[in-house]
C-alpha cells in the first residue's frame, strides 16, 4: 500500500487528556485512525482482551481507560434514554407506555390474582409489629402514598398481617407485609415458572436486544374482589388491604407469570421472551428488531401495562437477563450478578455453605467439573458427617469462585442442527459435554451415588450415556445425535447377546432415541474426561519427584500451575529410586543392613547408589504402596495377561525379593474380580443332587432349625426351636434359649415330638453346634433315626 502525506504531531483527545501521535494518510473505509504498536509501546499502552479495554499512561504520568466504540456507544445510549425517551427510536411513538406513575385505575384483565384456602381455614390475625419513631413516619407516608394511589383502601376484614420494613441499597426503606401465616393455608398454584435454561434457547442466532421492565410489575395486577379482604394488614394507622397484588404472597408470580404470557401470546418463542415482569425483544436484523419492537410496543400499549422507562435497555448488540449476559456469540454469566460470590467470605457453618452451592449451582452449566469440584463441600450437606473446614474443602470453595468469575462464553442451542454428546466415567463421578459445530452448549456432571461405587467400568460408561440422554431429553429426543464414549465395547451395545437386567432398562431408554454410539480414545476425549476424572488442585506436583530434577525445575523458576487449557502431565520417579528412597525409612530393611555390615548375610549387596539388592533381586522395603505397583503392573495392566500366582511368582522372584512374598501375590491374585470371574473354576465338580424323597406317612421324616435373635422373654427365652413335618407340614414351636446343649435339647425333643408321634425314620437339619456334638448322634443312632444334613450354603434345604 502506498501513501504520499504524512501528518506529524497530531492531537488524540482520551478522556479528556491529549496525546501525540505521527499519522500516515491510507485509504481506508471505515477506519478512522490505527494506532501501532511503536505509539501503545511509548505510552505504556495495556491491552486486557476479556473485558475489551486499553490502558494508556499519559506523559503526565495518569494512566487512562478506553472501551471499543460499540460498548461506549451503548452505554451513552442507556444513559442517554433515561432522561431522553424521544431521541429513542421506535420507542418514542409509545410514550404512554412509559409513565412517571402508574394510574389510579387498572383496567380488568383476563387474569385476575386469586387467594384459595385449604379446607377449614379460619382467619388469622396478628399483632402489629413495634417500629423505631422513624419507621412510624415513614410507614405513615408510603400508607397516605398507597391510598392516594388507589392501590390499598381501608378494611373491616378478620384478617391481618403485620408489617415491616426492610432497608434498599440506596438507603430507603421499602414497606414488606408479614404474609407467613396467610402463605402457610394458601393452596399452591399448580402453574410452575418456566425453566430459565428453556428460554434460553429461543435466542440463538439473535443479534439485537431490547428489554422492557414493567413499573411495579405486581400493582399492575388486580385482585379478585372477593379476596381482596384476605390482603388486609395491621398497623398503628388502622387497618388496610390491597386492591392490586402485593409482594410476598405465596402464588403471585405465577399468576403474573400466565397473565404476561397472554399478552404476547402469538410472538412468545418467536421474537419475545416473558420472565414475571421482563420482557425481552430479539432479532436478527436492525430493520427487524424495530418491527418486532413495536408490536410488542403496541400490545402493551393496547393492553394498558407499563414499564419503568429509567430500567429498559433498546436496540442492543449485549443484554443482561436472568443473570446471564447474551450476545450474538452466545451466553455467559454476568459479571455483576456473581460479584456476590467473588466477595463471599469462607462459610462457617452448614447453612452458609448450603446457601454458597445453592448460588454457584445457578451457573453449574458453564462450570467444567462442577460436581467434583464441589464434592468435599456437598459432603458437608449429608446426615453425620463432622462439621469440619478443612484444606480440601477450602480448595473446593475458592475454585469454585475461581471458575464463576472466569466462565467461558457458551453458544446458544441451534434446534435445527443435530448434536454431539461426550460421555465419560470414573469412580469420581459422571461427566458429559453438549456440543454443536465444535462448540461447547453446556457442561454437566455428577457424583456416583453409594450403590453405583459397585459398578462395573462398562456400567458405567453406560450410566454416563444415560445420564446425558436424561438431562438433555428436550433436546436430543426426536433428533440424531452422536455420542462419543472412550469405552470401545459401547458400540456394540445394541447387538450384544448377554446384557444384565441394569443394561436391559437402559437399553429401553436408549432405544427412544435416534442416536448412534462411536468410540473416542481418551486421549482426544479431554472435555468429557476432565469432568469425570480431573482435579481441581495442581496437576503437577512435586512429591514424587526426583531432589536432582526438583533442584533443576528450581534453577529453571518454573511454577506449577493448574488450568484448564493444559492436558494432565505428571513427572514421577523410576521405580528404582522410590524403592531406594524407601529403604531408606524401613526398619526391616535397617536390619538388613546390620546383618550386612557383620558379614552375616554374603548375598546382599548395596550398589554405588545406595540400593539394597539380594543378588540380582531388588530388594522391596515393606512399603504397601510400592508392593502394589509391583503386583498391579505384573498382573493387571494392559501389557499382562492375568497370570496365577504360581506363574507370577516365578516371574517376580527374578527381578525382586521381599518377606513372605509368595503370600502376598496368592493373596493379591486371589482378590483380582476379574480372575475370579472370568478364569475357568479348578475344584472338583460338586456331586449329583438329588431331591429329597416324599414320606409315606406323617412325622416318618421331619425337619428342624431355629429362630434366634428374638427379644427375650421373662422366662429367659430367645429363640425358637421349629421341627416340621415334611408330608403334612404341621410343626411345634418350642422356646428355647439360644445357650441350650445337646443334652437339654434332646429333652425337649422326647417331651414335644417322640411322646405325641413316635421316632421318626429321619430328622434333616442345619450344621449347627447342637445337631453335630457326638451326644445327639450317638441318641438318634440308638433310637434308629437317621441324621440327613442340608447342603452347604443352602438353607432352604430343611425347611
Amino acid at each position: 500500500m502506498s501513501c504520499t502525506l504524512f501528518c506529524k504531531g497530531v492531537s488524540i483527545l482520551i478522556s479528556g487528556l491529549e496525546f501525540k501521535a505521527d499519522l500516515t494518510i491510507l485509504c481506508s473505509d471505515g477506519i478512522d485512525v490505527i494506532l501501532g504498536m511503536d505509539w501503545l509501546t511509548r505510552h505504556r499502552g495495556v491491552i486486557s482482551c476479556f473485558p475489551r479495554s486499553v490502558k494508556l499512561v499519559h506523559p503526565s504520568g495518569q494512566e487512562v481507560e478506553f472501551v471499543p466504540v460499540q460498548s461506549l456507544a451503548t452505554h451513552q445510549l442507556h444513559n442517554l434514554v433515561t432522561h431522553t425517551i424521544d431521541e429513542v427510536p421506535v420507542v418514542c411513538e409509545y410514550p404512554d407506555v412509559f409513565p412517571d406513575e402508574l394510574p389510579g385505575l387498572l383496567p380488568n384483565r383476563a387474569v385476575e390474582f386469586a387467594i384459595n384456602f385449604v379446607p377449614g381455614t379460619a382467619p388469622i390475625a396478628k399483632a402489629p409489629y413495634r417500629m423505631s419513631g422513624k419507621e412510624y413516619d415513614e410507614l405513615k407516608r408510603q400508607l397516605d402514598e398507597l391510598l392516594e394511589k388507589g392501590l390499598i383502601r381501608c378494611s373491616v376484614s378478620p384478617w391481618g398481617a403485620p408489617v415491616l420494613f426492610v432497608k434498599k441499597r440506596d438507603g430507603t426503606m421499602r414497606l414488606c407485609i408479614d404474609y407467613r401465616e396467610l402463605n402457610a393455608v394458601t393452596l399452591k398454584s399448580k402453574c410452575p415458572l418456566p425453566q430459565i435454561d428453556d428460554l434460553l434457547d429461543q435466542l440463538k442466532g439473535a443479534r439485537y436486544f431490547s428489554k422492557i421492565d414493567l413499573r411495579s410489575g405486581y400493582h399492575q395486577m388486580k385482585i379478585r374482589e372477593e379476596d381482596i379482604p384476605k390482603t388486609a394488614f395491621v398497623t398503628r394507622y388502622g387497618h388496610h388491604e390491597f386492591t392490586v397484588v402485593s409482594f410476598g404472597l405465596t402464588n403471585a408470580p405465577a399468576y403474573f407469570m400466565n397473565m404476561m404470557n397472554l399478552i404476547p401470546k402469538e410472538e412468545l418463542d418467536q421474537f419475545v421472551v416473558v420472565f414475571t415482569d421482563d420482557i425481552l425483544i430479539y432479532s436478527k436484523t436492525h430493520e427487524e428488531h424495530e418491527k418486532h419492537l413495536r408490536v410488542v410496543l403496541e400490545k402493551l400499549c393496547k393492553n394498558q401495562l407499563y414499564g419503568k422507562f429509567s430500567k429498559c435497555e433498546f436496540l442492543l448488540e449485549k443484554v443482561a437477563l436472568l443473570g446471564h449476559v447474551f450476545t450474538a456469540e452466545g451466553v455467559s454469566v454476568d459479571p455483576n450478578k456473581i460479584e456476590a460470590v467473588s466477595n463471599w467470605k469462607t462459610p462457617c457453618n452448614v447453612a452458609e455453605t448450603r446457601s454458597f452451592l445453592g448460588l454457584a449451582k445457578y451457573y453449574r452449566r458453564f462450570i467444567e467439573n462442577f460436581s467434583k469440584i464441589a464434592k468435599p463441600m456437598t459432603e458437608l450437606l449429608k446426615d453425620k458427617v463432622s462439621v469440619e473446614w478443612n484444606d480440601e474443602r477450602e480448595k473446593s470453595f475458592q475454585c469454585l469462585k475461581d471458575k464463576l468469575t472466569t466462565t467461558l462464553v457458551l453458544t446458544l442451542t441451534d434446534l435445527q442442527k443435530d448434536f454431539v454428546v461426550y460421555c465419560d466415567a470414573s469412580r469420581q463421578g459422571l461427566g458429559c459435554v453438549l456440543m454443536q459445530d465444535n462448540h461447547v452448549i453446556s457442561y454437566a456432571s455428577r457424583q456416583l451415588r453409594a450403590h453405583e461405587e459397585n459398578y462395573p467400568t462398562h456400567d458405567l460408561e453406560l450410566a454416563a450415556v444415560v445420564h446425558a440422554l436424561k438431562i438433555w431429553r428436550h433436546y436430543l429426543i426426536g433428533k440424531k445425535c452422536d455420542i462419543y464414549a472412550d469405552h470401545k465395547s459401547l458400540k456394540y451395545i445394541f447387538t450384544q447377546s448377554e446384557l444384565n437386567m441394569r443394561q436391559r432398562r437402559w437399553l429401553e431408554l436408549i432405544k427412544n432415541y435416534e442416536l448412534e454410539i462411536h468410540y473416542h480414545p481418551r486421549k482426544t476425549n479431554v472435555a468429557a474426561d476432565a469432568l469425570s476424572r480431573k482435579s481441581y488442585c495442581n496437576l503437577l506436583t512435586g512429591e514424587e519427584l526426583s531432589t536432582e530434577l526438583c533442584a533443576e525445575m528450581e534453577q529453571l523458576r518454573l511454577d506449577f500451575v493448574t488450568t484448564e487449557q493444559l492436558n494432565e502431565l505428571r513427572v514421577r520417579c523410576t521405580l528404582e529410586d522410590q524403592i531406594r528412597q524407601a529403604q531408606k525409612d524401613c526398619p526391616s530393611i535397617a536390619e538388613l543392613k546390620v546383618g550386612m555390615s557383620k558379614g552375616l548375610l554374603p548375598d546382599f549387596r548395596i550398589d554405588d547408589r545406595g540400593t539394597i539388592w539380594l543378588k540380582e533381586r531388588l530388594c522391596v522395603p515393606l512399603d504397601e504402596r510400592i508392593k502394589e505397583s509391583i503386583l498391579t503392573e505384573a498382573h493387571c495392566t494392559k501389557y499382562s495377561i492375568h497370570p496365577g500366582s504360581t506363574k507370577m511368582y516365578q516371574d517376580l522372584k527374578k527381578l525382586f525379593w521381599w518377606r513372605r512374598m509368595k503370600r502376598d501375590i496368592a493373596a493379591f491374585v486371589a482378590q483380582c474380580d476379574t480372575c475370579n470371574r472370568i478364569k475357568a473354576e479348578k475344584q472338583r465338580p460338586a456331586g449329583l443332587l438329588k431331591p429329597l424323597d416324599i414320606s409315606m406317612w406323617k412325622w416318618e421324616k421331619i425337619t428342624m432349625d431355629f429362630i434366634v435373635g428374638l427379644p427375650r422373654t421373662p422366662k429367659g427365652n430367645d429363640s425358637i426351636w421349629v421341627i416340621v413335618d415334611r408330608l403334612t407340614k404341621s410343626a411345634h414351636f418350642i422356646p428355647v434359649k439360644a445357650t441350650h446343649n445337646a443334652p437339654r435339647l434332646a429333652e425337649l425333643y422326647i417331651h414335644n415330638v417322640l411322646r405325641l408321634h413316635g421316632v421318626p425314620i429321619s430328622i434333616i437339619s442345619d450344621r449347627g453346634p447342637q445337631f453335630t456334638t457326638r451326644f445327639w448322634k450317638s441318641l438318634h443312632e440308638a433310637l434308629g433315626t437317621k441324621l440327613d444334613y442340608s447342603t452347604t450354603y443352602h438353607p432352604q434345604t430343611d425347611e
